[in-house]
């Protein structure tokens, strides 16, 4: 018995130091995307070409249009969860960390960047889902009862 709660330890401490780092690797990758875009497609293409491969478009079927698409994927699913399983709350409060997600950094490239309704249509869609989904989620309950003192 002591083994295998020993096992469960170590392999929880495993998936906490990995998590940790894969939420370090996420979150700065996001940032250089975010940060040089067209670099980063540029550094690909440089390596292809070593590699004697053809470059990727820069146009706008490129590697943004991929990770657009998995993050519908991702978001589409923690939807469908919370569709089959409302008692947990894991699977909307993850669905309104990416829609909050979304729209804040829309709404920040559509004030430091440039002004596309695009940016500011998805910034509006998202924020109203992730409020919605809070609000219908995640809310503290008004109904519910409070503890009373002295009893």
């Amino acid at each position: 018995m002591r083994s295998t709660q020993r096992g469960t330890q170590s392999n929880t401490r495993l998936i906490k130091i990995t998590g940790a780092g894969l939420a370090v690797v996420f979150a700065a990758v996001g940032v250089i995307f975010l940060a040089i875009p067209a670099k980063v497609l540029a550094a690909f293409n440089w390596l292809a070409a070593r590699l004697d491969w053809p470059a990727s478009t820069t146009q706008s079927y490129t590697l943004y249009l991929a990770l657009a698409v998995a993050y519908m994927y991702v978001v589409t699913l923690l939807a469908l969860q919370m569709a089959r399983r409302p008692e947990e709350r894991v699977f909307p409060w993850l669905l309104v960390q990416a829609k909050a997600a979304s729209a804040l950094v829309c709404l920040g490239l559509f004030a430091l960047q440039e002004q596309y309704l695009l940016y500011l249509a998805n910034a509006v869609v998202d924020g109203a889902l992730a409020l919605l989904v809070w609000w219908l989620c995640l809310r503290p309950s008004r109904g519910a009862a409070q503890p009373v003192e002295g009893r």
